[in-house]
């Protein structure tokens, strides 16, 4: 398949994914944001345990 045969067929599927996909309302963009806050405060938590033994072990 040639690049422009490529780049047509990606851009069909690009305009079928943004005709399927939708704003999100406000209730659930809440729940997104909680979501990806909690994830991120669990990551750093789990990242300064996990440093605050290496300084324990190293000192």
């Amino acid at each position: 398949m040639s690049i422009w045969g490529r780049l047509s067929e990606f851009w069909v599927e690009c305009k079928r994914v943004l005709r399927i996909t939708k704003k999100p309302d406000k209730q659930e963009y809440l729940t997104i944001v909680k979501v990806s806050g909690l994830g991120i405060l669990a990551i750093g938590l789990i990242g300064f345990i996990l440093h605050m033994i290496y300084q324990f072990i190293i000192t």
